[in-house]
């Protein structure tokens, strides 16, 4: 943010005395403008006071942010941060319980300033509270039945101020006890606690889980499955978000051997059927919070699959030679021939061959070494032999179908399983960490035990059907799996609530219908370009991107919600950027919560001057993408993130919420600084504007054949008597 000029006017309280008016001199020490306010008021000892702002934030006024001080900003005079600390610090060990419990309760306000934070901490803050919570609690709960509320509140605030302490990161979270660990999962572990603590405490477990791999081993051992489940099966989503939260952190960070034990747990408990029950199928709107947190946990889910999806077929391995056998059997029911049968090993091998053919397979001499690629490795073959246990009526139906059609028109089973296979991890993203930012999940995921399998299931007869409607031969293969992939596509983004939802979607995506849509998707791309369409274009597409530069920059007068995400994602804070009404100032602030709407200028604290914007980068070579850490190499966030460079060293980093909004402030952007919007969202909305403009100016020649060239000019008369002199 650029620094204001030398002097800001601004307001001072001090509680008792009016308001004081005075302007700051910012090329000043810090110290002596406090020492001038100190002054102002007879106030001795001004090394014992600091200014702070007068708004909900509270934030400490220091020599590193005194630039951000706007004219009309209205400050405090208060308590120097160190004094304050140490006060807090004796105070939080008094023995007067309701002193106490006020204590506690403006630490867990303060603590969300970092100035403070770092003062607190240097007195070992971080480490009474933790001791206060280890050994503290037992002598409060004594007195629990007659002072209740007062037990909770005190604990809710020693906690809270614990979280937003640790928030900072200036605390490694390696540095506490096993004692400690033990009694924030009691804390979780108990039936009936109270809200707030539960909160506080899931949202701790999960921070020690994500940060440290020693906690996590700790954690791991104190909470189980078991005793997280109760909470989900509550009201509150916010206690049912931290707690998946906290599920998803064990998941992630479980050693690979262990997320396929920890998943039978989960299935074992019934996890998934508790979810649709008491989350998804709650009588209530799903929050963005929980949704990212739903889409995580199936993301983990499906991750379980990339073992088997990387792993390679032994041709030489006799138990999976014999699921090959097991499906060859249950297709053409064929009895296994005793030991001592007439038939030759060559007949049997012929026979096998002849089958193998039948079910679709490359190798028909040996089908082992179809599932030698990777992906999708032996998972397809898994897909293969659950659809032909689990739907054994139409996988025979399948199979004898196509062996019964003309080589030509069949369609190879063991092939289309194959692809299948691999194209469904691909749209599932199999293998890839979870986005930081996206909340896509599919409620028909959570409606089954075996999920996957059964999309395959539902996959696969759509691409025989597809493969029918197209009367494919072997040369089409990839044509009809580009099709397939557009129905499920298609289907997946009217987000279904089950699996027959889904199967109805299909239904309706027929390949008749696809080539509708890829007809009025692409309609007028090869009827419009002919040398006459193409000159229209030309001439009015400056008019267009004019309206699209208008549109994004009313956008952003309207302004976006970001947020500041850090380890700890749902503890984090909002900001709001807009642009003015006359296009020459960003204003940008905090805010406790999302807001509901548009935020009114006056109340975002922060401005920036267009003019003074230097430039805007994006992805990879923004600031804040350099820093290390597993969130800046999330490769979605990169491509959500831009960032505004001014003077010499300064920069205003963001995170757009979505692909949509990153294009709508990059377009934006680009335009207030006169370049070109670059967008795909430019591109996009550019091809549908030219397009119905042209079709708007052409209405009055429709069915009419545009010609090439323009006609020729015809000759000039033999006479002018037809021309009237009209004076």
């Amino acid at each position: 943010m650029p620094p204001p000029a030398d002097t800001v006017k601004v307001a001072i309280e001090w509680p008792g005395a009016y308001p004081k008016l005075m302007e700051i001199d910012q090329k000043k020490p810090l110290s002596a403008i406090i020492k001038e306010v100190c002054d102002g008021w007879s106030l001795a000892n001004h090394e014992c006071f600091a200014l702070q702002h007068a708004d909900s934030s509270n934030f400490y006024i220091t020599e590193k942010n005194r630039n951000e001080i706007k004219n009309g900003t209205i400050l405090r005079l208060t308590t120097s941060p160190a004094q304050n600390a140490q006060q807090l610090h004796e105070r939080i060990q008094s023995s007067s319980m309701d002193a106490k419990l006020e204590a506690l309760k403006d630490l867990a306000s303060l603590s969300r300033d970092v100035t403070f934070a770092q003062e607190f901490i240097n007195l070992d803050g971080i480490c009474l509270l933790t001791q206060m919570v280890e050994s503290g609690t037992e002598r409060y709960q004594k007195l629990q039945k007659i002072m209740k509320p007062c037990f909770g509140d005190m604990l809710s605030f020693t906690l809270t101020a614990f979280v937003e302490l640790m928030d900072h990161g200036i605390v490694s979270w390696d540095t506490f006890s096993v004692a400690f660990i033990k009694k924030i999962a009691s804390f979780v572990n108990k039936s009936a606690m109270d809200i707030s603590i539960l909160q506080r405490s899931l949202a701790i477990l999960e921070s020690m889980v994500l940060n440290s791999h020693d906690l996590y081993q700790k954690v791991a051992q104190e909470i189980t499955i078991g005793q997280l489940i109760p909470h989900l099966q509550g009201t509150d989503q916010e206690i049912q978000t931290y707690t998946i939260a906290v599920i998803n952190a064990l998941f992630l960070k479980a050693p690979d051997e262990r997320r396929q034990e920890m998943a039978n747990i989960l299935a074992q408990k019934q996890l998934r059927s508790i979810i649709l029950t008491h989350v998804i199928r709650a009588q209530r709107a799903i929050n963005n919070e929980m949704a990212h947190q739903l889409y995580v946990l199936q993301v983990l889910t499906f991750n379980l699959l990339e073992d088997r999806m990387m792993t390679k077929m032994d041709p030489q391995d006799q138990a999976q030679r014999d699921i090959i056998f097991e499906l060859r059997r249950i297709a053409f029911d064929a009895e296994s021939e005793p030991n001592n049968s007439s038939g030759s090993m060559e007949k049997r091998k012929s026979m096998y061959t002849r089958d193998y053919k039948k079910l679709g397979f490359i190798n028909h001499v040996n089908p082992a070494m179809d599932f030698t690629q990777t992906p999708p490795g032996m998972l397809a073959l898994d897909n293969m032999l659950y659809f032909a246990k689990h739907h054994q009526d139409a996988y025979i139906r399948i199979v004898l179908e196509n062996s019964s059609r003309e080589d030509k028109h069949e369609c190879p089973f063991g092939r289309s399983s194959i692809e299948l296979t691999k194209m469904l991890c691909e749209i599932l993203k199999v293998g890839e960490l979870p986005s930081e930012t996206c909340n896509d999940f599919h409620p028909m995921f959570f409606t089954h035990d075996r999920s996957f399998e059964e999309f395959f299931c539902i996959c696969i007869q759509l691409l025989n059907k597809t493969w029918k409607e197209m009367r494919a031969t072997s040369e089409d293969f990839n044509k009809v799996m580009q099709v397939v992939k557009e129905q499920v596509m298609r289907a997946l983004t009217t987000k279904p609530s089950s699996l027959d939802q889904f199967k109805s979607k299909l239904q309706n995506l027929s390949y008749t219908e696809i080539l509708k849509i890829r007809q009025s998707e692409r309609m007028n791309q090869e009827d419009f370009q002919s040398r006459p369409i193409l000159e229209l274009k030309e001439k009015i597409q400056p008019e267009i991107l004019e309206l699209i530069k208008q549109q994004r920059l009313n956008r952003l007068v309207e302004g976006t919600c970001f947020r500041k995400l850090n380890c700890r994602r749902r503890q984090d804070k909002f900001w709001y950027c807009r642009l003015s009404p006359n296009h020459k100032v960003l204003h940008y602030g905090d805010l406790e919560e999302s807001p509901q709407g548009e935020v009114p200028h006056d109340s975002l604290q922060d401005k920036l001057p267009v003019a003074d914007i230097k430039a805007v980068v994006t992805g990879k070579d923004c600031p804040h993408m350099k820093e290390k850490g597993a969130l800046k190499q999330n490769k979605e966030v990169l491509e959500l993130a831009f960032s505004i460079l001014y003077d010499s060293n300064c920069q205003l980093n963001f995170i757009a919420p979505d692909k949509h909004e990153y294009c709508i402030w990059t377009d934006g952007l680009n335009a207030l600084l006169g370049k070109d919007m670059m967008s795909e969202l430019t591109r996009n909305d550019l091809d549908t504007l030219l397009s119905m403009e042209i079709k708007l100016r052409l209405l009055d020649l429709e069915n009419i054949q545009i010609p090439d060239a323009p006609p020729p000019i015809p000759k000039e008369p033999s006479n002018y008597d037809f021309v009237y002199d009209c004076n």
